[in-house]
């Protein structure tokens, strides 16, 4: 193996031993009659140290030549010692240049020479570079598991649904269209058509990770036409509040799990993770709007909250709450998708929900609609034809217990436990209306 360990393996028990470490080539200093070179890998720094008198003068000679972003490999005897600045440092034995960086870089790794974002994500692999960025990714990686821990602790089964599909999950125009062969297809929007089907299997407790796709012509801070989507689906629920119950703790769980796993990566962000306060606040639709009405901002009943909307609601929970995080629920069945269960006793109001986190909705779900009679006419309300959706409505007619779930966007998630602006800083390539590539 190129390296033997990572910068932070270094240990005090490792003083006087031989290692290898290998990664990019900070900074480069030249004292005369010794030289520094700092090496860079995904987990930190490492000082290599090379006196004039203790090193082959071959590697003596080579260290001045190296240009910052260098990829080498170093081997070398581990020395423990205050003069170094990060408490040790490597004499190297042998020191090896594997793949030289051309000069002048597309933007400064360390991140002390500010680049456009539009730069950076051109330049990805070297924005990664920056431990910031790394940061971030790293939390990403570990929001994934958390997840998926949860769930399997929780007793769901994880399942795959297809990404090529015939018809629209919820109707609309928001489609990326596709030729299949002869057939004319879509991307899928969500698995959500496909995750009820679940229900009607005998596995009755499923959840799926996978990329959904919005033909949205956004071009904000908080949208993307190619994003990461958490779906659960439960069944043989009384209502839509076990789903919320569900939801509650999944992201409890996930922001613990960073604030344990991820200390590191929060300091070098700078940023302190907050617990978050339970239970979070349940508010109506209704009481949204007289909020927000108080506010000065109206909004006709029946319409979805906007984003200024969102964002006066999000600060007087702050304001008045002290949350972060908190439910609207109890929506106009006008406002939802047809497989959202109505109240029986008032069908104007559905059994949907949605996680707001700073004043950005995270997530949306609800209890379904189970029976097919009910089903098949509120599709019909929707001004879409049942027979379009004859494979989702088959598993319908042949017993489908109450269900419920959610869809919770990864991105959205990891960007506001950051607290961070724009949405493209979270996922590794954006895809929205304008980029394509890298």
């Amino acid at each position: 193996m190129l390296r033997t360990h990572y910068s932070n393996e270094i240990t005090e028990e490792l003083n006087g031993k031989k290692v290898k470490v290998a990664g990019w080539v900070q900074e480069v200093k030249d004292l005369g009659g010794i030289k520094f070179v700092w090496i860079r890998d995904r987990e930190g720094i490492v000082q290599v140290t090379a006196p004039k008198k203790k090193v082959d003068p071959e590697i003596f000679k080579l260290i001045p030549k190296l240009n910052n972003e260098d990829v080498v490999v170093v081997e070398g005897v581990v020395n423990f010692t205050p003069k170094a600045k990060l408490g040790f440092e490597i004499i190297p034995e042998k020191f090896e240049v594997i793949s030289k960086a051309e000069s002048p870089l597309p933007l400064d790794p360390t991140g002390k020479v500010k680049a456009e974002l539009d730069t950076r994500l051109d330049n990805r692999f070297m924005d990664l570079r920056n431990p910031k960025v790394m940061a971030i990714f790293k939390i990403r990686s570990n929001v994934f598991r958390a997840v998926r821990e949860f769930f399997y602790n929780k007793g769901f089964i994880e399942i795959h649904t297809p990404k090529i599909i015939a018809t629209a999950t919820e109707g609309g125009t928001e489609l990326f269209p596709m030729k299949y062969f002869e057939h004319d297809a879509f991307l899928a929007q969500s698995p959500q058509l496909y995750k009820q089907i679940m229900m009607a299997t005998g596995l009755d407790r499923v959840f799926e990770i996978a990329p959904i796709f919005r033909a949205e012509e956004h071009n904000t801070t908080r949208h993307l036409n190619e994003a990461w989507s958490i779906d659960a689906e439960m069944a043989f629920i009384e209502s839509e509040e076990e789903v919320m119950d569900l939801l509650e703790e999944l992201v409890v769980y996930a922001i613990d799990y960073v604030r344990e796993h991820n200390e590191k990566e929060l300091e070098i962000l700078e940023f302190e993770l907050e617990k978050p306060k339970q239970p979070f606040p349940r508010i109506t639709y209704d009481k949204a709007l007289e909020i927000l009405a108080d506010l000065g901002k109206d909004i006709p009943w029946g319409e979805d909250i906007d984003t200024e909307g969102e964002k006066m609601l999000g600060k007087y929970m702050k304001e008045n709450e002290d949350v972060d995080l908190y439910f609207i629920y109890k929506y106009p069945s006008e406002a939802k998708p047809f497989y959202i269960m109505k109240y029986d006793d008032k069908p104007e109001i559905c059994r949907a929900f949605d996680l707001e986190y700073r004043g950005i909705e995270i997530s949306s779900g609800g209890q379904r609609e189970h029976r097919h009679d009910i089903l098949v006419e509120q599709i019909r309300e929707k001004g879409l034809n049942p027979e379009s959706f004859e494979f989702y409505l088959k598993a319908f007619r042949y017993g489908m217990p109450p269900h419920g779930g959610f869809g919770l966007g990864a991105e959205r998630l990891v960007m506001r436990m950051l607290n961070i602006g724009n949405i493209r800083e979270v996922i590794l390539f954006p895809r929205d209306r304008r980029r394509l590539v890298p």
